[in-house]
């Protein structure tokens, strides 16, 4: 189910939807003001590590644990470091 982010055109609120279906994508009302006059707003997207493995090691030798074939972990770029 995805969720989309809006901005109400009467008051300014952002607020996201989260939409069951793509029947009623159209059917985006205002939380604050109860406005139907919202656009979508382009979102972006975030990406998780499951860090549990994650033993201490330095990701600049590539060995924080990271399963392969994880990009970026021998350079340091892994983010756990």
């Amino acid at each position: 189910m995805p969720v989309f982010e809006y901005k109400c055109t009467d008051c300014n609120n952002k607020f996201e939807v989260l939409h069951k279906s793509s029947t009623n994508q159209q059917e985006v009302t205002c939380p604050r003001c109860n406005s139907s006059k919202s656009r979508k707003l382009f979102s972006t997207f975030s990406a998780s590590v499951d860090t549990s493995s994650f033993n201490g090691s330095s990701c600049a030798a590539g060995n924080c644990g990271i399963p392969e074939p994880s990009p970026g972990c021998a350079s340091g770029m892994c983010g756990l470091n």
